[in-house]
């Protein structure tokens, strides 16, 4: 897939039989084909091509699909930066206070999210206009009805309540006459499987480009996205889960049974998954991933420029990074283990993380470089409180996120320096790990305890194991790394709150963790209780508030609703 993306630079974007109102984003360029260049699958494939690059060119650091930029608001991350004023829109998102419904952050992010939609729905409309003949027809469909479903995931996830462009033949006057509230909250989640299942149905086993989707990758885009709709929140009024849905539930017992994933499987290490050489990309943790390259003939290859916030700002070597996304003091505790192994109850807040007495959990070390440790496992760089690892001199702390970054040695072969740094590291958007823990979720949630647990501790298992690239950390480091396995009977209530925990503890800064708040209706508890306790790590949370049935959804851009003519209702919470 990687060759395939960097075709797009020799492909002019092709006029298309329908176009995307400019109130949804982008205006696909409106050129009459003949009737022969439409049916010619020539024209379709290179518009499908089209479809796949617009989601690695389309996003920028303010705008990364990844979504880290959102994640900012959750407790696993700090804004980061030169401060308060550096990036003030996401700052503002960090805090939940100031937001307005004219910050240019939030209708950029959905102007490239429906740019994306509107070039799938472009490359669909060519398909459907090729003769059975075109042997592939059917199946790129699938791809692109995979694509779509990935768009509008992203911006429901986001906004909640978004118009659906789930047709390839709209009209321009129809899209003009979208509504964002055509469907309920429930009934979105379904547009989007609906979409799903027919990729579902249609896509191989194993695909020759590596970043086309698999029936394993629908299997687990399915599973997430039931999950997401077994909680309710259909009151129009409210954002709260009103109930937890066992048919949906049942639905991600079904997409996520291990005979869909043959060939797939936990990587050995999870560093495995979040290193950039080639030999390690595509491995069998990655249901789907975003593809990026960096020799494919042009210039900068086909880069990951979406973290070029991210890394840190090291003297002569990564000058001008940003310092970007930094985990918590909160998260950074949370990888703490008490004398049993397990992770520490609820108060484990009460006392920071100290390298030299506490246990830890060795994915903290996978997740989070700290001051007095190298960083990326590199010891010609040891972190240390000063100003090269925290372009804000301290006030976001010193902790930098090593899931996004690269490890200084490789600049200029895995590091790359243009306007800002940027990688060929893929980004895997759908991995095994989170497959098992959704399925542990369901199993949870059912009242089926014994099974959630076994399912946690394969991925605890695989944790105790990942320890290749600082197994000396003990003895050089005086680092203590203790991690073991629940034994015994759970109740619902007690196995729930170890999945949760275990998703955190795996899924740490990989931008899931806001979504997850707010998909099981606990942010405003948990953030609010997180403000409280971070005050004394992070001084900006003395302003902070998070405010139900308001900041768990982004407003509807201010200029989206003014050129809708009246079609689109503004999210609650008094914008």
């Amino acid at each position: 897939m990687k060759k395939l993306i960097s075709l797009l630079y020799m492909i002019p974007v092709l006029g298309v039989l329908t176009a995307c109102s400019d109130l949804l984003g982008e205006q696909v360029p409106q050129g009459t084909l003949s009737d022969e260049q439409v049916k010619d699958p020539a024209n379709a494939e290179a518009m499908v091509v089209s479809a796949y690059a617009i989601f690695t060119t389309a996003e920028d650091i303010n705008s990364s699909f990844s979504m880290w930029n959102f994640d900012v608001r959750s407790d696993d991350a700090y804004k980061g930066g030169n401060g308060t004023s550096d990036g003030d829109v996401f700052h503002q998102l960090e805090i939940q206070q100031g937001v307005l419904t004219t910050n240019w952050n939030l209708n950029d992010i959905w102007v490239r999210l429906y740019n994306s939609l509107s070039r799938v729905n472009s490359a669909i409309a060519l398909l459907n206009e090729c003769d059975e003949s075109y042997a592939m027809k059917e199946q790129r469909l699938a791809e692109m009805k995979f694509l779509r479903a990935y768009g509008h995931f992203l911006l429901k996830r986001l906004f909640k309540n978004i118009p659906f462009v789930n047709r390839h033949d709209l009209t321009y006057a129809e899209y003009n006459e979208l509504s964002n509230t055509a469907y309920s909250n429930d009934e979105g989640w379904q547009v989007i499987i609906d979409d799903l299942m027919e990729a579902y149905n249609t896509l191989p086993a194993v695909q020759a480009d590596k970043g086309r989707p698999t029936k394993a990758a629908a299997a687990a885009f399915l599973a997430k996205v039931y999950l997401y709709k077994a909680y309710r929140q259909d009151d129009p009024k409210s954002n709260q889960v009103s109930s937890v849905n066992d048919g949906d539930l049942r639905k991600v017992i079904e997409f996520t049974e291990p005979a869909l994933y043959a060939g797939y499987g936990l990587e050995a290490d999870i560093h495995n998954n979040f290193r950039p050489e080639e030999m390690y990309e595509n491995g069998k943790e990655s249901l789907w991933a975003i593809q990026y390259s960096r020799n494919d003939g042009s210039t900068y290859g086909n880069l990951n420029w979406s973290y070029g916030l991210i890394g840190p700002s090291i003297d002569n070597v990564t000058d001008g990074a940003c310092d970007f996304y930094k985990p918590s003091q909160n998260l950074v505790n949370a990888f703490r283990t008490g004398a049993d192994g397990l992770p520490l109850p609820d108060s484990f807040n009460e006392k920071d993380y100290d390298k030299g007495v506490d246990n830890a959990d060795p994915r903290l070390f996978l997740t989070v470089g700290m001051p007095g440790l190298p960083y990326l496992f590199n010891k010609n760089f040891i972190q240390d409180e000063s100003k090269q690892w925290s372009r804000g001199n301290g006030l976001y702390g010193y902790y930098i996120s090593l899931k996004q970054n690269v490890d200084p040695a490789l600049v200029g072969e895995y590091l790359i320096k243009g306007s800002y740094w940027a990688s060929p590291m893929n980004r895997i958007v759908f991995r095994y790990a989170d497959v098992l823990l959704e399925r542990a979720e369901a199993y949870a949630q059912l009242g089926d305890s014994g099974k959630a647990i076994d399912l946690v501790n394969q991925i605890r298992a695989r944790a105790a194991s990942s320890t290749q690239m600082f197994a000396d950390y003990p003895t050089r480091y005086g680092v203590k790394i203790y991690i073991t396995q629940y034994k015994g009977s759970y109740d619902k209530a007690a196995a729930l709150k170890i999945v949760k925990m275990e998703r955190r503890l795996e899924m740490g800064m990989e931008c899931e963790r806001f979504f997850d708040l707010v998909r099981w209706g606990e942010a405003a508890q948990v953030l609010n209780k997180y403000y409280a306790e971070e005050i004394d790590n992070c001084s900006i949370y003395r302003e902070a508030r998070f405010t139900a049935d308001k900041d768990e959804y982004l407003p509807i851009p201010a200029s989206q609703i003014a050129a809708s003519n009246g079609h689109y209702t503004q999210n609650i919470g008094n914008w």
